[in-house]
């Protein structure tokens, strides 16, 4: 006999109400299982990767050229701009930028290309949503 669920160890399944359907969490798992194949789950992994991808390599393809200016550069580097404050103060200081913008970016990003689709998924999966137009973890 085969279950569609797994027993919890040292145990027999739990028992549920009229033996039809299985628990909440059987249940749950089920559909999240069948969700991965889902086109738009798909589509929200591939809108996810076409932003982080390009976001990473750049991110650190400019830190790496700050550290190799540090270690290769030092007559760039040490040039001063204003003061006693060089041109590698300031890339440093732009790396704290460069990744405040990144987070700014990405979370505009998100909320025009993620959260729309994820929530219509996320409402699917969990059997429609518990509070209308409230995110998961609100609760009004």
């Amino acid at each position: 006999m085969t279950t569609t669920h797994s027993a919890p160890e040292g145990g027999d399944p739990p028992p549920h109400s009229g033996g039809a359907t299985p628990g909440p969490t059987g249940d749950l798992e089920a559909r999240s299982a069948t969700m991965h194949d889902d086109p738009r789950f798909k589509e929200l992994r591939s809108r996810l990767l076409r932003f982080v991808i390009p976001a990473s390599i750049a991110f650190l393809a400019w830190y790496l050229l700050y550290v190799l200016m540090s270690a290769y550069a030092e007559g760039v580097m040490s040039t001063e701009v204003v003061g006693s404050a060089n041109v590698a103060l300031f890339f440093g200081l732009l790396q704290f930028v460069t990744t405040f913008g990144i987070a700014v970016l990405y979370s505009r990003y998100a909320n025009r290309r993620f959260d729309p689709l994820a929530d219509e998924l996320r409402d699917e999966l969990e059997g429609g949503p518990a509070v209308p137009g409230a995110r998961k973890g609100e609760d009004a």
